[in-house]
C-alpha cells in the first residue's frame, strides 16, 4: 500500500501514475474522506482536553464540598460526542481503507509508458535454431513419446490441465532439482512453505483484492490456493521487525501454482502453455531500500543463469506501465524461444515491489541508526516449468522423433541422454 501522507502531498503525481497503470481509483474521494477524518480527530482531541479540564474541576469542587452536578452532566454530553465521533472515525477509516486497497503500486520512473505491446527488449541470449526438419509442437511430440497425456488430464480435471508420464515426470523433477541446487549454491535459502494461505497473506503480497477472480478459494474457511510460492515465502516476514544487518535476505522455494486464468479465455489453449495448475521455482528477496534496484538486476541474472545452463535462447525485456502487475514498480520479463510453436514464451517475471508489499504485511527493519523502516521486496520465477518443458521438447527435438536431454540435466536424469 502507499503511504497516506505521500498521497496527500503528491496527489496529482499519484493520479497520473495510476492512470499509467490503466487503473481507475477515486483519489479525490479518498482525500476528501481523509480531510474529514483529520478534522474529526482535531475535534476529538479538543473535546478530550475539555473533559480532562472538567475532571480536574470536578475534583476541586468535590474537595471544596461544592456541587459538581452541572459539570458532570456537561461532561456526559461531551463523552457522548466523543463516542459518536469515534464511531464516525471508524467508518471513515474503513472507507479510506476500501479505496486504498485498490491503489496499485506506482511505476518506477525508469519504466516506459504503454501496454502489452510496448515491452522494450534490453538484451537477447543465444541463437534461434534453424532446424532442417519440421519441429513438432510440444503437445504432439510429447504425446508421440508417451510423456505428455493431455487427454487423461482433461478426463480427471477438465480443460487447462496437463499430466506428465514416465520420463516426462522425471524431466520435471530433474528441472526442479537443478534449479533449486543452482539457486541454493548462490546463497538462496531453500524454503518449503504451505500451498494454502489465508486471505491476509494474499492481501499482503498484493494478489487481493485485485486478482481475486483468478484465485482458487476454499468454501469452508476462505483459504486460498497459492498462485505462486511468492505468497507463502514473502509472508514469512509478515509482522516482523528485521535486523538491517541481515539484509539482503534471499529465499527460494518450489511449489505447484494454481490460477483460474479467468482473463485468458481462448489464448494459448493448446498443450501446457496456459494452464490452471503448474509447477514453479520462485525466488524472493527482502532488501535495503537503497539497493533494491541493484538487487533487481542481480535477480534477473539469477533467473537467466538457469536458461543459460539449459542452453535455450531467450530475451529480456522491461514491461511498460500498463502491463505491470498491481504490486510491481518495475518488472523484467524473460521469454524463451520455442521452435515448435515458433515464438517466444514468457518464462519468468522478475519484479521490484519496493515497499508496497512490506507496508501491507507490516514488515519492517531497524537500520544502523535504530530507525524502523520498510524494506523492499523482490521476486522472480526461477523458473516456471509449464513453459520450460515445452521449450525443451521443441528446441531439443531431433529429426528421428527423439528429444535430447540438456547436458546439465543428464546427472539428474540418472544418466539418460535422450527420450525416445
Amino acid at each position: 500500500m502507499l503511504d497516506m501522507k505521500f498521497i496527500r502531498e503528491n496527489a496529482d503525481f499519484v493520479k497520473k501514475a495510476i492512470t499509467k497503470k490503466k487503473t481507475v481509483v477515486d483519489i479525490d474521494k479518498m482525500l476528501a474522506l481523509d480531510s474529514k477524518r483529520r478534522d474529526i480527530i482535531h475535534n476529538v482531541e479538543d473535546l478530550k482536553k475539555q473533559r480532562n479540564q472538567a475532571s480536574a474541576n470536578i475534583a476541586k469542587k468535590k474537595k471544596a464540598n461544592e456541587s459538581a452536578d452541572s459539570v458532570i452532566a456537561e461532561m456526559k454530553k461531551v463523552g457522548e460526542q466523543i463516542s459518536n465521533l469515534d464511531g464516525e472515525l471508524r467508518d471513515l477509516d474503513q472507507q479510506i481503507k476500501d479505496i486504498a486497497t485498490w491503489i496499485p503500486n506506482l511505476p518506477h520512473e525508469s519504466v516506459q509508458e504503454g501496454g502489452e505491446d510496448d515491452m522494450v527488449i534490453v538484451r537477447e541470449w543465444g541463437e534461434i535454431p534453424e532446424p532442417t526438419f519440421k519441429v513438432l509442437p510440444h503437445w504432439e511430440i510429447g504425446e508421440k513419446l508417451g510423456i505428455l497425456d493431455l487427454e487423461a488430464a482433461t478426463k480427471i480435471s477438465g480443460s487447462g490441465f496437463y499430466l506428465l508420464r514416465g520420463l516426462g515426470a522425471r524431466l520435471q523433477r530433474a528441472l526442479v532439482s537443478y534449479m533449486l541446487d543452482t539457486h541454493a549454491a548462490d546463497g538462496f535459502e531453500e524454503i518449503t512453505a504451505p500451498y494454502i494461505v489465508t486471505e491476509d497473506s494474499m492481501f499482503g503480497t498484493g494478489q487481493l483484492p485485485k486478482m481475486e477472480d483468478d484465485m482458487y478459494k476454499t468454501t469452508e474457511d476462505g483459504m486460498y490456493l497459492i498462485p505462486t510460492a511468492e505468497v507463502s515465502i514473502t509472508n514469512i516476514m509478515k509482522k516482523e521487525i528485521l535486523d538491517g544487518k541481515d539484509l539482503p535476505i534471499k529465499m527460494v522455494g518450489y511449489s505447484p501454482c494454481f490460477r483460474r486464468e479467468a482473463g485468458a479465455a481462448g489464448k494459448d489453449t493448446r498443450g501446457m502453455i496456459r494452464v490452471h495448475q503448474f509447477d514453479k521455482v520462485e525466488m524472493v528477496k527482502v532488501v535495503h531500500p537503497d539497493t533494491s534496484y541493484e538487487e533487481l538486476e542481480k535477480l534477473v541474472a539469477q533467473a537467466e543463469k538457469i536458461l543459460q545452463g539449459l542452453k535455450i535462447p531467450y530475451r529480456v525485456g522491461t514491461l511498460a506501465t500498463g502491463d505491470l502487475s498491481f504490486a510491481a514498480a518495475k518488472c523484467y520479463d524473460i521469454e524463451l524461444w520455442a521452435s515448435g510453436v515458433g515464438k517466444y514464451l514468457e518464462i519468468s517475471s522478475v519484479s521490484n515491489f519496493e515497499s508496497f508489499q512490506t507496508r501491507r504485511m507490516n514488515c519492517r527493519f531497524r537500520n544502523d541508526e535504530k530507525k524502523v523502516q520498510f524494506p523492499h521486496t523482490l521476486n522472480g520465477s526461477g523458473v516456471a516449468l509449464a513453459r520450460l518443458i515445452p521449450a525443451i521438447l521443441e528446441n531439443y527435438q531431433n529429426e528421428d522423433g527423439t528429444v535430447t536431454i540438456p547436458e546439465v540435466l543428464v546427472p539428474y536424469m540418472g544418466g539418460i541422454e535422450k527420450i525416445g
